[in-house]
C-alpha cells in the first residue's frame, strides 16, 4: 500500500463506508487490521492506537488522524458514494486516515528513525468529543510521547501547501442556549402578557454588541444565534423562548468574557421587560494552539519534501478536536491543501465536497519525513576507533 493507486483504493473505501462519532466499528477494524498485518503493535479502545518501535531512541512523537463521518446526505455522483444513508465523509477524514496508514507502511518497511511512533486514530472529532475519550482512557499515560502532530485538509487552497502557525490556529467553539421565560396572552391583547418573542428579539439584536462595542477590534470572536423556539401559536403571544447558538473565540480570556456579557445582556433585557432570563453557555472545543518547536519542525520536513510553506498563516476561525492533545503534549496542527478545482475546492462539511487523491502520497511521504527528522538515526562512524 504504498502506489497511489492503492491508497486509492483504501480511501475510497473508507469513503463508501462512513460511520459517525462513537460508531465507528468497522472503519476502527479496518485501519487495527492494516496495522497488524504491517507487525505494529495496536490497542483498541476509543479509538485505534499504532505503536512503532525501532532503535534505542527514547523519544516519542505522536502522529493523529480522526475517523469519524458527519450526518450529511451524500450529492455527489462519483463512483465510490458513501452506502450509509444519511452519513459521509464531508470533512476529509477519509482521506486523513489513509495518509497516516500509508505514512505507517514506509515506517514499518522502510524505519529510518530511532525511537517510538505512536499513531493515533481518533473516534468523534466532530462533537469535540473524541481526544478526550482516548485521554481519559489514559493514551498519553500509556504511550507517553515528546510531540504530538496533526493534519486536516484545506479546500481551495493548491494541492500539498502546507498552512500552519505558532500560537492559536483554530478557534473555541462553545454553545449557548437562553430560556426567556415572560407570560404567554393574547394575540389581540399584547399588554396583558409579556411576549418572550419581543423579548427574544431585543436579545439577539443585543448580543451583536459583544463584539461590535464590548470586545476589542479584530479579537476574532463570533457571535451566532442560531435557533429561535417559541411556544406561540397563530393568535398565542408566547410566554416562553429559547435562543441558541454557537460562539467563536480566540483565546479563553475573550471567551470567558463573552458568556459573562453573553448573561449580562439577556438578563438585562428580560428584567427590564418584567421577565427572566437564564444562559447555559458550555465549551465543546477549547482553542488549538501550537507550540514553537513542532511548528518549525512541520516546516523543516515539508520544504524537504519539497512543498509550499506558510508556517506564519492566518488563525483559523473552526475548531478542532486536536486541541485536547496539544493542550497536554507540546504539538503542531497543520492544514494541507486539497485543490482549486471541483469538489476538491468545495467547503468542508458540503454534501458534495471530496478528498483529493493527489494529496495522499504527498500526505504520507509528510509524515514519514517529520517522523523521521524528529527521531534521527545517529550513524556511528567506527573507523579507527572514531564514534
Amino acid at each position: 500500500m504504498k502506489t497511489t493507486d492503492e491508497l486509492t483504493a483504501l480511501r475510497r473505501d473508507f469513503h463508501r463506508f462512513p460511520e459517525t462519532g462513537f460508531r465507528e466499528d468497522r472503519t476502527k477494524a479496518r485501519v487495527a487490521g492494516i496495522l497488524r498485518d504491517l507487525g505494529v503493535e495496536v490497542h483498541e479502545g476509543a479509538g485505534v492506537v499504532g505503536v512503532l518501535r525501532r532503535g534505542n531512541g527514547n523519544r516519542a512523537v505522536a502522529l493523529r488522524a480522526d475517523m469519524d463521518a458527519l450526518p450529511i446526505a451524500e450529492t455527489s455522483d462519483h463512483g465510490y458514494v458513501s452506502q450509509h444513508e444519511g452519513v459521509m465523509h464531508a470533512c476529509g477524514h477519509d482521506g486523513h486516515m489513509t495518509m497516516l496508514l500509508g505514512a505507517a507502511v514506509q515506517l514499518a518497511q522502510d524505519a529510518g528513525f530511532d525511537g517510538t511512533v505512536v499513531l493515533i486514530f481518533q473516534p468523534n472529532e466532530e462533537h469535540g468529543l473524541g481526544a478526550l475519550a482516548m485521554i481519559d482512557e489514559g493514551v498519553l499515560e500509556r504511550f507517553p510521547v515528546d510531540e504530538v502532530y496533526a493534519i486536516h485538509n484545506l479546500p481551495g487552497i493548491p494541492v500539498g501547501k502546507v498552512l500552519t502557525r505558532p500560537g492559536q490556529i483554530c478557534a473555541s467553539e462553545s454553545l449557548f442556549e437562553i430560556e426567556v421565560t415572560g407570560q404567554g396572552g393574547h394575540a389581540s391583547m399584547p399588554q396583558t402578557g409579556r411576549d418572550a418573542i419581543t423579548i427574544g428579539a431585543e436579545i439577539v439584536q443585543a448580543l451583536q454588541t459583544i463584539v461590535s462595542r464590548k470586545l476589542a477590534p479584530g479579537a476574532g470572536v463570533v457571535v451566532s444565534v442560531t435557533e429561535f423556539l417559541t411556544d406561540g401559536q397563530r393568535n398565542v403571544l408566547p410566554g416562553r423562548a429559547t435562543l441558541k447558538g454557537d460562539v467563536r473565540a480566540r483565546t479563553r480570556e475573550d471567551r470567558e468574557q463573552t458568556a459573562r456579557l453573553m448573561a449580562q445582556i439577556a438578563e438585562g433585557i428580560a428584567a427590564a421587560h418584567g421577565a427572566s432570563a437564564s444562559v447555559t453557555f458550555r465549551t465543546e472545543f477549547i482553542e488549538t494552539v501550537n507550540a514553537d518547536e513542532p511548528v518549525a519542525a512541520v516546516a523543516q520536513a515539508a520544504r524537504r519534501q519539497g512543498l509550499d510553506v506558510d508556517a506564519d498563516c492566518a488563525a483559523m476561525s473552526f475548531s478542532e478536536d486536536f486541541a485536547h492533545f496539544s493542550a497536554a503534549v507540546p504539538g503542531c496542527f497543520l492544514l494541507l491543501g486539497n485543490g482549486e478545482t471541483g469538489a476538491h475546492a468545495h467547503p468542508l462539511h458540503a454534501s458534495d465536497y471530496d478528498f483529493n487523491d493527489a494529496l495522499l502520497p504527498v500526505g504520507a511521504a509528510f509524515w514519514a519525513q517529520l517522523v523521521r527528522d524528529r527521531l534521527p538515526v545517529h550513524q556511528r562512524n567506527t573507523e579507527r576507533g572514531a564514534v
